[in-house]
Parts: structure tokens; sequence; C-alpha cells
């Protein structure tokens, strides 16, 4: 079959599918694409001759949006189905960048097909090329080698065949997935091939779940039965692999505990018996507490990261155990941890079984089910709104009260960066399995509007709900066009507080005094402690294509919000935030997060941070 390597890339992708649980699906179900000379001729002409049955095309306004938008869109479908990503050469590619070191540090899979150089070389160099003196076969796409599980140049047509086949491998590949970079060549491209027919085959990859070793199987039985303060700490992992309703039957089975990870929250209702809430640094005092004190973690399905971890403060008891499970010996292995490699469903079944009978005491259970109950207490005093506080500027806290009073199961929350991922990790009461969208793997300002939009695709008929600071939104708010070209009724919540709030009460609490964290005009002395800058971001969202509710009280933002969820277009609720020093805001950090602070200062503030930052790090520890 004679086509052009675009026109068969573009083929060999509408006819791939995964498969897992006797459920099939496309792999690539749409690709995303800005056009410029690098793809316009190559992709863009093979997308157009293809047509959209075989390939679903999404248009971008920015490339970096474009994957994190692949992003959402491929967790929301559990990681089964995928887009991909076209663009041209230079700046094209290399906005891929960000967007492609998000996808594998949370081990999301996107395909990323940048435009490239030309292969043949006829003029040296062509327009947006990177000439470098040593090496001739160097493109700037080589920025994107350390951020993609898996790259390739295709510089011959013949290359395409076995680059496509391993491309599609890591994508499926539970344990290796996250960016996959097929860089192409403008000139092959547009080159003409005789293709094998069989290359366009159908072809579905099987989503495997491997099960446990029996030997790791039945250490890990052994140290469940030996302790009494256990604790599951369920991570990304048991989302991805839908092993939720393994992970209440292990718990009800057991009456061991769970606390989640920004990536795990959700993988218990709110109102589970079991559940804790969130870990770690912006975790729960009912998790942290029990953290401390456990003397068996067992860690499914998360990498154990610092917010996790407290830095290495939080696991305290002298003879703490882990058992790691996890499909990535990498990760199952993580302090000192008896592995348990497997699925997490199926390693949850197994150790389900392996223990049957076994039991917390129930002195254990009344008492982390009380800590519970007191922590929900602090939830509803975050969330409350006196009557004298209607006509009044909300906290973000009670923003999120006044969300958690009008949603249900079907709604989705996304965030990633800022101080609402704390806020919801500690106060949020997700409802259903997949309602909690926080990417802190990468905390990457402006991912939630473009993920928004991909979780929409994923999810349709359901409230989809993008949580933006002014940092953030400032950051990427291009594909709100994007979302009123394609008529995705996304709610998008601004919240204005005038600056990187998150960033400026870490820098007070480090000695840097909200030092350039403000959006304000400079005073005499320098700084930017003068007014608040006239921007506008309601008439900004709005000029954009958006519906826009402004609101200045609570009593405004609680009727904006109930008009938003009904809405059928894209739709802004504009809000500005009281101050977090004017009002008492959610609970405080209930862990410690390792920010070095300067060893020697001058100023007082950051002499006096050095001191408590010692206090803090002496309880570190290795776990060995």
């Amino acid at each position: 079959m004679r086509l052009t390597v675009a026109q068969a890339l573009v083929r060999f992708l509408g006819r791939q599918y995964t498969e897992r649980d006797g459920r099939r699906q496309r792999l690539i179900a749409a690709t995303w694409g800005i056009f410029g000379h690098g793809n316009v001729a190559g992709i863009g002409q093979a997308l157009l001759e293809s047509g959209p049955q075989a390939m679903p095309f999404l248009q971008g306004r920015n490339e970096q949006a474009m994957a994190h938008a692949a992003v959402g869109y491929a967790r929301q479908s559990g990681r089964l189905s995928a887009h991909a990503v076209t663009t041209s050469i230079g700046p094209g590619a290399t906005n891929l960048v960000t967007g492609a070191a998000l996808a594998t540090i949370n081990r999301i899979p996107v395909l990323l097909l940048p435009g490239d150089a030309f292969a043949t070389r006829p003029a040296d160099p062509v327009l947006q090329q990177l000439e470098v003196p040593y090496a001739g076969d160097v493109s700037v796409n080589d920025t994107l080698r350390p951020v993609s599980r898996y790259f390739d140049r295709i510089t011959r047509p013949e290359a395409l065949v076995p680059a496509a086949l391993q491309a599609m491998r890591v994508l499926t590949d539970p344990v290796q997935t996250g960016a996959v970079t097929l860089a192409l060549p403008q000139d092959v491209q547009a080159e003409a091939h005789d293709w094998p027919e069989e290359f366009f085959a159908e072809r579905v990859w099987a989503v495997r779940r491997p099960g446990p070793d029996r030997t790791e199987l039945a250490a890990a039985a052994g140290a469940v039965r030996a302790c009494t303060r256990p604790l599951i700490v369920a991570g990304g992992g048991v989302r991805h692999s839908g092993a939720q309703a393994a992970l209440a039957a292990f718990a009800e089975a057991t009456g061991i505990p769970v606390a989640s990870t920004q990536a795990g929250k959700g993988a218990l209702a709110y109102d589970h018996p079991a559940d804790l809430g969130g870990i770690g640094h912006t975790g729960t005092a009912a998790a942290n507490g029990l953290a401390r004190r456990a003397d068996l973690v067992i860690a499914a399905g998360t990498r154990l990261t610092d917010f996790t971890t407290a830095s290495a403060t939080l696991f305290q008891d002298p003879g703490v155990r882990f058992i790691g499970l996890n499909l990535d010996p990498y990760d199952a292995h993580k302090l000192a941890a008896l592995p348990l490699v497997a699925d997490a469903r199926e390693g949850l079944d197994a150790l389900r079984e392996a223990v049957s009978g076994h039991r917390v005491d129930p002195a254990y259970a009344d008492g982390y089910r009380a800590a519970k109950r007191d922590w929900e207490a602090l939830v509803d005093r975050a969330y409350a709104v006196p009557a004298a506080d209607e006509d009044a500027p909300p906290t973000q806290a009670q923003v999120l009260g006044l969300l958690d009073s009008l949603v249900d199961g079907s709604d989705i929350l996304v965030n990633a960066a800022g101080s609402l991922p704390g806020d919801l990790h500690k106060l949020w009461r997700s409802r259903s399995a997949d309602q909690y969208h926080v990417e802190y793997g990468y905390s990457c300002m402006g991912y939630e509007i473009p993920a928004a939009i991909g979780v929409a695709l994923a999810a349709p008929g359901r409230p989809v709900w993008a949580l933006v600071g002014d940092g953030t939104y400032l950051m990427n708010p291009t594909e709100i066009v994007t979302a009123v070209q394609e008529r995705v009724p996304l709610r998008l919540l601004v919240l204005d507080n005038h600056g990187y709030a998150s960033i400026g009460g870490l820098s007070g609490a480090v000695g840097g005094e909200g030092f350039g964290t403000a959006y304000r005009f400079r005073t005499a002395d320098g700084g930017y402690g003068g007014d608040p800058l006239p921007v506008d971001l309601a008439a900004n969202a709005a000029s954009l294509g958006m519906a826009v509710i402004r609101t200045r009280t609570l009593g405004d933002l609680r009727k904006a919000l109930e008009v938003a969820r009904r809405a059928d277009r894209p739709t802004c609720v504009y809000a500005q935030t009281r101050t977090p020093d004017t009002v008492s805001g959610p609970p405080p950090a209930q862990a410690w997060w390792d920010v070095p602070v300067a060893e020697t200062a001058t100023r007082s503030s950051a002499a006096a941070a050095r001191e408590e930052y010692d206090r803090q790090a002496a309880q570190r520890r290795r776990h060995l």
C-alpha cells in the first residue's frame, strides 16, 4: 500500500486498541494539533485525508496545553485510551517539554508527534533549526528525550514500522507508560513508501494485570498478621488499576485504615469507615497521627514522594516496616519495603485472601474513627458560612465548602498548583472514585484548564470544574478558546487573591518574607507592596468566549456556582477571596515538608526559620 509516512502513521494509529477485563477501546482516540511548516504538509494533510471517523482532530492553541489536555483525557480514561499531539518544528516542539515531563512523572500515556528538521538536509540550516557544531544529528526535539519513556526519530520511512510498534508497547505498559515521542522530520513525513498491509491490521494491546509472587505474598501476609497498628497508603496506582472496590473489601475485611496521596484521594469515599483522608504535608491530623505510630505501612500504588512521607519524618515508630504493593519493582522496594510486585487490584485481593480471618484490634479501629470524626468537625468549621459573612468576600475554604454543598458523585474537580491542592487534600470530601483530579506529581501551573477539557471529552455529560488561582490562570488560559470552539461546557472557577498566595505563604515560613510573590504595584522601597494590579481576569475570560459570572460576596458565589453547574456552555465564575492574613482558613499543615532555609542570614525572619528547620530536619530517618 503506497502512502506517505504521515498517512501511514495516521492509518496505523486509527487501528490500535487496548483491552483489559474484557473491555476494548481505541488506544489513540483523537489527535490534537497546531500546524506549522514542520507538520502541515505531513501529519496535517494525512489527518485531512483520513477524515474524522478514522482519526478525530482537535485544534489547540498552545502546545504545552494540548499535552495537558491529552493527559487529562488519558487519566480520566483509566490510561486505557490516549490522545496524540502533533506540532511543528522549533518552538512548537519545545513547548511540549513541560507537558511531556508532567505525563511521564505521573505515568500517564500521551503520544507526541513533533515535526523535526529535514532528514535529507537539502539546505542547512533551515528555518527554526538548532545548529550544534559538534553533532549534526541533534535537533531541539532532543530536549524531549529525558522526559519521554520512549523516543525515536524517524529518519527513513521503513523505520516507522518498528518505532510505531514500540511506541504502542510503551503507551500500553502500565509500568513504563508516560510520554512517548516520535520525532518526524518534515521531509520524511511527506515521503511515499510501499507499506505491508499487515502494518495496518487491527491490533489489540492487552493491558496486563500481573498477580503477586507466592513468596512475596507469604512474606507480606506474615507482616500483616504480626503488626498491631497497620496503615494503608493508597496512591494513584489504585485508581489506574480500578482497584477501588478491592481496596474497600480489604479494608472492610481487616479493619486496616486507609490514607491517600494526592493521586490516590477518592480511592475510598470520604464517608467510608476506614477512610482517613489525605496523608503527608497536606494531609489530615487523623491520617498523620496514625502514620507516626504505625508499625506497618502498606504502600499501595504510590511512589512515596516527599509530600507523602513528610520528607522522611512521618513514619516514626522505631520498628515500622513497609509493604510495597506496586507494579513497578523500583517503587515496590522503596523504604526497604517487603516488595509485593503486582497490579493493585490483584495484589489487594490476593493479600486479603492470604490474611483471611485477621482483623485489627477493635480499640484501634475505634481510635482512628474517632480521630476522623474530630477532623471532619474541623472541616465543618472551615467550610462554615456565618450569617454575618453572607455579604463578605469568601475565604478559599468557604469557596470549597459552597462547592461541596452543591456537587454530587458525578462532578469532577481538576486542580494542580497553588494553595488549592493543599486545601483540597485536607478538606475535600470525595464522593466518587474519579471525582478528585489533582495533578501533584509535577504540580504544574496552567494544567487545569486544558486538562479539564480532556477530562470532559472522556466523561461527556458530567460536570467538570477547573479550579484555578489568578497565578495559574495567567499561566495558560489559551484553551478556553478550544472549550468554546468544541462546545465543551467547562466550569471554570477563578479565585483571585492578587498573587502567588501559596508560594507567598511558603516564602514567609522559610524567611523569604513573601518576596516577589504579590501581584501589586511597586512601592518606594522597591518591593511589591502597593495596590493590587488592575488586572481583570473575568473580562479576559469573557473576551475568549466564556460566559462569565462575577461575584463579590459569599451569597453571590453560592448562586453563581448553582448557575454554572447547570450551564450547557463554557462558564466562568470569578471570585476575589479574602487574603489568608485576615481570616482563619483551613487547619495548618499537619506534617513537615523539607524546603532548605538559608544557613546564614542577617534578617531575623530567616534566622528564626532556620532554627525551626533544624528542629524539624533532626527528625528525618532512613528506613533500612
